[in-house]
């Protein structure tokens, strides 16, 4: 049966988890769903069965490694995000996969996380995924950072540009992981006219989308 929403609260965030360990996928499904607030609908080990799930089970979010047998998750994924309907997808990775989660920036996975993060640190991430929210991992921005810069069409800033008090405001809640709602919640603004100061910053700063936002200005931040 569907989780519904109810006397104690909204309906859990519905996740289809991928990777090929059955022992990795069992820790993090009981991660996941110990606080009641997502519930993982189905696991996939490799990118065929993940996008089966996808269409079977309409997730809120995909929660994926991008190394799998077969169709690798990374595969699967540039297939998910090319979809007008798809799920926000966030991706599982290690130190040593840097060009793995470059490409998945670049093809607009809207998550990145470590496979160490702590079970609180992963379980708000999938949460502000499904919110629309950009999630990055402060571990991995400055591996990134370089990257970012050498594959994009039009080459991201190295240094902040000048941007309004407002496009500020706006920009630092944004790599903060927060949705347009929040912001919009935040600054008391409208939530579409949150979305076309998005759409100002994202010109600005040669980004491709929200979370090449996120990253560039936790760059800068730490810069």
């Amino acid at each position: 049966m569907e989780p519904v929403a109810g006397a104690h609260g909204p309906a859990p965030v519905r996740v289809v988890l991928a990777d090929d360990e059955p022992l990795l996928r069992a820790g993090l499904r009981t991660v996941l769903q110990v606080g009641g607030t997502i519930r993982v609908v189905a696991e996939a080990g490799d990118g065929d069965a993940l996008l089966a799930a996808v269409d079977e089970h309409r997730p809120d979010v995909v929660l994926a490694d991008v190394q799998m047998p077969g169709i690798d998750g990374l595969a699967a994924l540039r297939i998910l995000c090319a979809r007008p309907d798809a799920p926000p997808a966030a991706v599982l990775t290690t130190f040593d996969l840097d060009d793995y989660v470059a490409e998945a920036l670049r093809i607009g996975v809207q998550g990145f996380l470590l496979k160490d993060a702590e079970p609180e640190a992963l379980v708000r991430a999938v949460r502000d995924v499904a919110a629309g929210g950009a999630v990055l991992d402060p571990r991995i921005t400055a591996r990134l950072l370089p990257r970012l810069a050498a594959g994009s069409a039009q080459p991201a800033s190295p240094r902040p540009p000048d941007l309004t008090l407002r496009e500020n405001q706006v920009l630092g809640l944004l790599a903060a992981g927060e949705s347009n709602a929040a912001i919009a919640c935040h600054l008391g603004l409208a939530e579409a006219t949150v979305k076309k100061y998005v759409s100002a910053l994202l010109v600005k700063l040669g980004a491709q989308n929200r979370v090449q936002a996120a990253l560039l200005a936790q760059g800068w931040g730490g810069g």
